[in-house]
């Protein structure tokens, strides 16, 4: 009896220690997965231990036990399969059908992306979008001892706009105790082109995340549900009416047991019932942005980029290998975010030969030839403009400025804080324009390429407007040393930028004086290109009055 006993509790022992790794580890049973094959070998020296412990075999006894030997035959078959699969699904034996993995187009920059208005431009990158999320989670006291902001900071199209969306999370596993009745509240959204910050209140709160634990957690939750499903990173969105999901790309392997990576299915996991929706990948809704991880894709086209001629090419002659560059950034286009990263010489020169844009729900991926400057370049550039300054450039954004192609670039100062903005040529990165607002880099920016021959025509004259009207409020301001006057007209909400450097004569009007104005539209203010038909002084204009009045006075 007492020898039952003991195997009976050694059985409940060994199921007992293989539950717990399967609810800790969470392996998908599936034979694509490497943790599935690590549950396995464990498996297999466990009944090779039970064996031992049963039979009270000696040492010699070991050697010459059957009964051991096909168990431990078998464990080292599983080992074998396992490392021959790996190596079978490398790029060293399969480097053709890596680099046939992603599909790759060739586009046309100036019709493929189009101009965007200064307010659908994604001024913040994910680090200033955090410190916006934390600012504003400070602010709300009522949650603020209970919750934290998740680092997720997913960028979406949300309603046509680009904004970067993260769930709160619970503060510790005390305030997860505490609250976990009630479910996660709220989550942040930021729009990156306005810089509004809200915190969406749920009439019901999340259930399912990443914070919370034991069945709840979301990594938890999908394994029970889809036990075979190897999960890629999971992504945070919303809706288009503002209900919360997590966006579960479900791995596809094309080459071997482990290799060949992409994605077959989406599933779609409501934040706050936890209900779930299954998709093939050509079928995801239209609000879902995000299938493809950014890494995912980079990694892709890295393949596609440097497998050309076979593998051991890409590590010795390396003739024809185009890798991405250090980095990348996203592009809102037609409802879909499109990754963007520079590609340039696999020997890692300091110019692009191009780059590529690759849509994060359907794979589709564009191949742009504009040779010029690296992202790293173009931000040194910008940097340099402002080296009294000490300002840290973020990775540049691209945009279509007047059919150029443009890095823009935010500057930073040492808290994090958005200080200036710098427009930077791709082809001709020696044309670096800085400005305070974006309608300001963009006008100096315009006059460069002007006075470098790129544009025809000294001033785009496609967004300029005008009117007539007496003033209704007037203001004075300096900014950076500079005077400048700040006006409203009649009829008319917004406010109007006038440097006195510019417009002396704007000293001599008051509340009531009619002014004719022609102006830029911005983001804050308008920025005033003539004032009673007098236009703008031009640097170059300051410069020889300057100097003719130092004549005067000598």
């Amino acid at each position: 009896m007492g020898k039952v006993k003991k195997r009976l509790l050694l059985t409940v022992a060994i199921i007992l220690v293989l539950g717990i790794y399967y609810y800790v580890a969470l392996p998908a049973i599936n034979i694509h997965c490497s943790g599935f094959w690590v549950f396995l070998i464990v498996l297999g020296l466990l009944l090779a231990g039970v064996f031992i412990q049963k039979k009270h075999l000696s040492r010699y006894e070991l050697k010459e036990s059957k009964g051991l030997k096909i168990i431990l035959g078998i464990v080292g078959l599983i080992v074998a399969v396992y490392l021959i699969g790996m190596l079978l699904s490398s790029p060293v034996v399969n480097a053709k059908k890596y680099q046939q993995l992603m599909t790759v187009e060739t586009g046309e920059f100036a019709q493929d992306i189009e101009e965007l208005s200064f307010d659908q431009i994604p001024l913040l990158d994910r680090d200033s979008a955090a410190l916006l999320g934390n600012r504003k989670m400070g602010s709300m006291v009522d949650m603020v001892s209970q919750f934290e902001v998740d680092e997720l900071y997913s960028q979406i199209n949300y309603k046509d706009r680009p904004v970067r969306v993260s769930p709160l999370k619970y503060a510790s596993i005390i305030k997860w105790f505490t609250n976990q009745s009630e479910g996660i509240p709220a989550y942040i959204t930021i729009d990156m082109a306005t810089q509004n910050t809200e915190l969406v209140k749920l009439d019901e709160g999340m259930k399912y995340t990443t914070s919370d634990h034991f069945n709840r957690n979301i990594y938890r939750h999908l394994r029970f549900r889809y036990p075979t499903y190897i999960f890629n990173d999971l992504s945070f969105e919303v809706d288009d009416n503002g209900v919360p999901y997590w966006i579960c790309p479900v791995k596809q392997f094309n080459i071997g047991l482990f290799g060949g990576e992409t994605v077959g299915r989406v599933v779609l996991c409501n934040a706050v019932t936890g209900e779930t929706q299954d998709y093939a990948i050509e079928d995801v809704p239209q609000w879902v942005d995000r299938a493809y991880s950014a890494d995912l894709l980079v990694e892709l086209y890295d393949y596609h980029g440097t497998l050309k001629h076979g593998f051991f090419n890409s590590v010795l002659g390396q003739k024809d290998c185009l890798k991405t560059t250090d980095g990348y950034n996203y592009l809102a286009i037609d409802d879909d975010v499109w990754v963007y990263t520079g590609v340039t010489s696999i020997t890692g020169d300091q110019s692009n030969v191009g780059f590529v844009l690759m849509n994060q729900r359907t794979m589709e991926t564009k191949f742009y030839e504009v040779e010029g400057a690296t992202e790293a370049s173009a931000m040194s550039s910008a940097e340099g403009q402002v080296q009294n300054l000490h300002y840290t450039a973020t990775f540049p954004l691209l945009l279509n400025i007047s059919g150029e192609p443009t890095y823009f670039i935010a500057l930073k100062d040492d808290a994090g804080l958005v200080k200036k903005y710098a427009m930077v040529n791709v082809q001709k990165y020696q044309i670096v324009a800085i400005g305070d607002t974006v309608s300001e880099c963009e006008e100096n920016y315009g006059t460069l390429m002007y006075e470098n021959g790129i544009k025809q025509t000294p001033e785009d004259t496609r967004d300029i407007k005008s009117l007539t009207a007496p003033i209704t409020k007037i203001a004075q301001g300096v900014v950076e040393g500079n005077s400048h006057y700040y006006i409203m007209v009649e009829g008319s909400d917004a406010i109007f930028d006038i440097p006195v450097v510019d417009f002396i004569d704007i000293i001599r009007y008051n509340v009531g004086d009619e002014v004719t104005l022609e102006y830029k539209e911005g983001e804050q203010s308008n920025t005033v290109l003539s004032l009673n038909g007098v236009e703008k002084t031009t640097s170059e204009t300051a410069e020889e009055e300057n100097a003719s009045e130092a004549v005067e006075a000598e």
